[in-house]
């Protein structure tokens, strides 16, 4: 009965998504190529002294990308800083240095990692000044990225990929924003909170008291997952009834981070001239998050633990209202397109359930990925895949209609080398270095042994993948864990984002190869399945000793 439950949830997600597919998809496609600026565009390229016609090369792109998010960070860190200053503090604090690091790092680089609990923590001010801002602009920031590596591949002996500003600029006024403020009003209507009131004193049904923080929650809410970036207005993240009080708004959150990442093959197809390529990448995609979803319900649903038997299933750290199903669904959604909300606590899941999460990160979040990232993620495994091909039947290898040669699968390679090195190294020096070590186990672990270890590889597969959900029962508020995380999001991001645009600049210089008999097809089954194999493969011989110390471990002790 489970499954059929489980299949009809996945059925109705995917039927709202395809009626979404292709107008979404499409207007994406008109945004990014329309030579026309909206009004309220050109006041903005003339303050930021931007020509909106003058395209760039890959290095002056690449230059706008790090300089403007090197700025944004600064400009975080520092409303953190002077937070009791601010006007709606609420009367909190200043935040302590290695934290307001960690949270300016996360934030801008569309982690929202949250080494803190942010209604005991920061005021409205910082929440939307600058959280909120930073939610809008990191999403817009990867999809740009994302445009830039798809240009690459369209275009024919060309210098330039496009302009950042303009590209940031599109996206934000014309996708996020429009969006957002539409959703925020429905959320409203449907129960989550918007409003600059203050703490509210509340009797609880145990006949206790409680403080609750209220606060301006809708707007943030819907771009939190819009944006994928998933970091809560409240500490318990979208379990809270305040941000996700019903089945309704559940729906909507889950549609809200996968509408994008899913829509943006469409996007693809349009900008490369062939539509099929996007229903390919969507194949690929669409498979890995369905066996992810699958193999949660049933981890969680058919436990050996006798009393989880008894119960019908795994329900610690689970809400009643969402149940397995939708937990699962949810958890799915956000791990695999590098959002980071929950539903539920991921901690409190089974061995293998939570280790299901865990590879949905590990797999570099392609299923279907974050907004932007999820997009040029699985372009550069299908380069990849190519290449292997080639290899197999000994010619060289093309993906539409150019060819991979050493220079585009040195930048394909180190970009799949960025994200394992980081999690391996982090994890390494938590329980190498004896201070590190000792931060560890004296602070940050409430679980020894298997899970424990579990907890940290998770926080570091997390931050590296820009993904920001936790394994809960780590507390990461911590100098080591504060700086070290930060470290692990920002090279996750931008490492990748350097090579990402580079692979663009290199692929747009080059023309078109003709089709031949021996041209392989990149836009039917065959190649979703050698795409799909690819990206299991590689993080199979990448990630299985980890798995092995941790998640498989402790259930195979279960």
């Amino acid at each position: 009965m489970v499954y059929l439950y489980a299949v009809l949830a996945f059925a109705l997600i995917a039927s709202i998504l395809a009626v979404m597919y292709k107008p979404l998809g499409d207007y994406m496609y008109g945004v990014f190529t329309s030579k026309d600026d909206l009004f309220f565009e050109r006041w903005i390229y003339r303050i930021i002294g931007v020509a909106s016609d003058k395209e760039q090369t890959w290095k002056a792109y690449l230059r706008g990308v790090l300089g403007f998010s090197l700025m944004s960070v600064l400009v975080l860190y520092l409303l953190q800083r002077v937070q009791h200053w601010l006007p709606f503090s609420l009367g909190f604090p200043n935040v302590e240095g290695p934290l307001a690091f960690n949270t300016a790092a996360s934030f801008v680089t569309n982690t929202n990692w949250q080494s803190y609990s942010p209604d005991v923590t920061l005021g409205y001010t910082v929440q939307f000044a600058g959280l909120a801002v930073q939610n809008f602009v990191s999403a817009a920031v990867g999809i740009a990225v994302a445009i830039a590596l798809v240009r690459g591949f369209a275009r024919r002996r060309s210098d330039t990929i496009g302009n950042f500003w303009v590209d940031l600029t599109r996206c934000t006024m014309r996708i996020l924003l429009p969006i957002s403020i539409v959703m925020a009003i429905i959320l409203m209507a449907l129960g989550v909170a918007q409003n600059f009131a203050g703490f509210v004193d509340v009797h609880t049904v145990a006949g206790g008291s409680q403080t609750i923080m209220q606060g301006p929650v809708a707007s943030q809410e819907v771009i939190k997952e819009l944006g994928t970036n998933g970091g809560g207005f409240f500490n318990a993240n979208s379990s809270h009834p305040y941000e996700n009080p019903n089945m309704w708004t559940n729906l909507i959150e889950i549609l809200l981070m996968l509408c994008i990442p899913v829509a943006l093959t469409r996007t693809f197809g349009r900008m490369v001239g062939n539509v099929r390529q996007g229903y390919a990448l969507l194949g690929a995609m669409t498979t890995l998050f369905a066996v992810g979803f699958l193999a949660v319900v049933t981890a969680e649903s058919f436990s050996n633990d006798p009393i989880t038997g008894l119960t019908g299933g795994s329900m610690e750290g689970k809400e009643d209202r969402f149940g397995i199903v939708w937990s699962g669904l949810f958890g799915t959604t956000s791990t695999g397109t590098s959002t980071g909300a929950v539903n539920s606590m991921h901690d409190s899941y089974t061995a293998l359930g939570g280790m299901v999460y865990m590879v949905n990160m590990m797999l570099g979040e392609v299923s279907p990925g974050g907004v932007g990232s999820g997009l040029y993620s699985i372009l550069v495994m299908a380069v990849v895949a190519v290449f292997i091909a080639g290899l197999m039947v000994g010619r060289t290898p093309e993906y539409l209609g150019k060819k991979i040669g050493p220079r585009e699968m040195k930048m394909a390679s180190l970009y799949f080398l960025v994200m394992p090195v980081t999690v391996v190294v982090g994890v390494a020096l938590s329980f190498a270095l004896p201070f590190a070590r000792q931060s560890v186990f004296d602070t940050s672990l409430a679980n020894s042994g298997n899970h424990g270890f579990s907890e940290v590889v998770y926080a570091f597969v997390s931050a590296a993948n820009n993904n920001g959900s936790a394994f809960a029962g780590l507390t990461a508020d911590t100098p080591w864990l504060d700086t070290a995380l930060g470290v692990a999001v920002l090279l996750g991001r931008f490492v990748p984002i350097v090579l990402v645009v580079a692979l663009a600049g290199s692929l747009a210089k080059q023309d078109v190869v003709p089709q031949t008999s021996g041209t392989m097809r990149t836009d039917n089954r065959l190649f979703v399945f050698l795409l799909v194999f690819v990206i299991f493969i590689i993080s199979a011989l990448t990630f299985f000793p980890t798995l092995a110390l941790g998640p498989l471990a402790e259930g195979l002790v279960a």
